[in-house]
């Protein structure tokens, strides 16, 4: 088909939401703590509420697709996230919070499932890898700017002398004790403007490959009887479990520990967190040419292992600089258990890709047990709970046997010979 570079630039937009949007929890958690008096149980199902959404809508939004189109499902799943952002913005308070948050879910769980076909029917399956590329250097840089910009928002609400923009829209929809709350009305917006985006906008007809249709639930059903598919869910579950359960506390552990202020200190560290995990991926990609990826994948969580250890039990200066280098560790976990596991079957991979998509539910189910054990034994101990999910994608790297290995260098000499 004729490539489409406006829907790119869209898609590439939908990225940037979706990172701004999902991303920018870890720099609340010690605001949101404080506002409505949580201890560390509850303030875990913030995130929960909001992954578990994942577990919900990845493999139904498939279907829907098929049915409704692209178009249809991306209006759909911002009018969610618009009313899920509204609500909490009218109403500030821990339950309609959880409310929110999980509405808001449905509707990054539903845009995930529809851009990546759309990327590359309208980019072109010959830049496909460029694009996604690009797209995850977009969702890295909404990541970072996303924290920066809540300070933003917090400090200019804070102003004592002279007026702003910011105090002129935000100070009579935002309580006092409540500035923070701020972001959520820029999210009403920002995803309202989508909205009008997306209606006059035209898609182009999006011809799926066989492996990328989403089958029945029979077919999910069936593959969940697996012990490959199993395995590699646990492997999805316990990364997204490893990166939100390090970017979620890092800024309510510098607090707690090193009495790091969360909306200068915290935010920026978190941001740093998600800019290094960005840089990390196209580290990564010239690792993959050289190494085979389980090799790489190995390498990293040792990596993942040694910086987490000096940012728990190190000093508060150290603390700084080694969050953020977990997340450059964590960069290619992600892409390379995603990779291994669609090439360790031979069909079904639309199906496949769904059930993995659905065990970003980690994210939700990991807090639990941080905040729980955090409660019980101290934040630095429930943090610690990092190590075992770390140990379980170490292990992927170990039995992980793909019937397709990733093309390096070396391998590509010797076809050429």
């Amino acid at each position: 088909m004729k490539r489409n570079y406006y829907i790119v630039a869209l898609i590439f937009l939908t990225f940037f939401v979706i990172s701004f949007i999902t991303n920018i929890l870890g720099s609340l958690n010690p605001d949101v703590i404080q506002s409505f008096n949580l201890s560390l149980t509850l303030s875990a199902l913030l995130p929960f509420a909001f992954f578990i959404a994942y577990g919900v809508m990845s493999i139904p939004s498939g279907m829907l697709v098929e049915k409704y189109k692209e178009k249809t499902v991306m209006l759909a799943a911002f009018v969610v996230t618009f009313i899920g952002a509204l609500f909490f913005s009218v109403s500030p308070h821990y339950t309609t919070f959880l409310i929110s948050l999980f509405l808001m879910g449905c509707g990054m769980a539903m845009l995930q499932v529809v851009i990546n076909p759309l990327l590359r029917a309208a980019g072109g399956e010959e830049n496909f890898a460029f694009n996604s590329v690009a797209a995850q250097l977009i969702f890295g840089g909404a990541s970072f700017i996303a924290p920066l910009f809540l300070t933003y928002l917090v400090t200019s609400l804070q102003q004592k002398d002279g007026a702003n923009i910011v105090k002129t829209v935000f100070s009579n929809l935002v309580p006092a004790g409540l500035l923070w709350t701020s972001l959520y009305w820029v999210f009403a917006i920002i995803t309202l403007v989508m909205l009008v985006v997306l209606s006059i906008s035209k898609f182009p007809e999006v011809k799926r490959n066989e492996d990328e249709i989403a089958g029945t639930w029979e077919t999910h059903k069936n593959l969940f009887k697996q012990k490959t598919v199993i395995l590699y869910f646990i492997g999805i579950f316990a990364y997204v479990g490893t990166e939100q359960g390090v970017s979620f506390w890092l800024s309510k552990f510098l607090y707690t520990y090193h009495n790091y202020d969360p909306i200068t200190v915290g935010t920026t560290i978190v941001g740093w967190f998600w800019g290094m995990l960005a840089i990390g991926c196209f580290v990564g990609l010239f690792l993959l040419k050289l190494f085979d990826s389980r090799k790489v994948l190995v390498g990293a969580v040792i990596s993942a292992v040694i910086f987490l250890s000096l940012a728990l039990f190190g000093s508060g200066e150290i603390a700084l600089y080694a969050f953020p280098l977990v997340g450059f560790s964590l960069s290619v976990m992600w892409s390379i258990v995603f990779s291994l596991a669609l090439n360790s079957v031979d069909s079904h991979h639309g199906s496949f890709a769904g059930i993995l998509c659905t065990a970003i539910i980690g994210g939700a189910i990991i807090q639990i047990f941080i905040g729980w054990l955090g409660d019980m034994f101290g934040l630095r101990f429930g943090m610690s709970f990092i190590y075992l999910t770390l140990a379980y994608i170490f292990s992927v790297g170990l039995w992980a046997k793909p019937i397709i290995n990733n093309e390096t260098i070396s391998m590509k000499k010797k076809s050429e010979k």
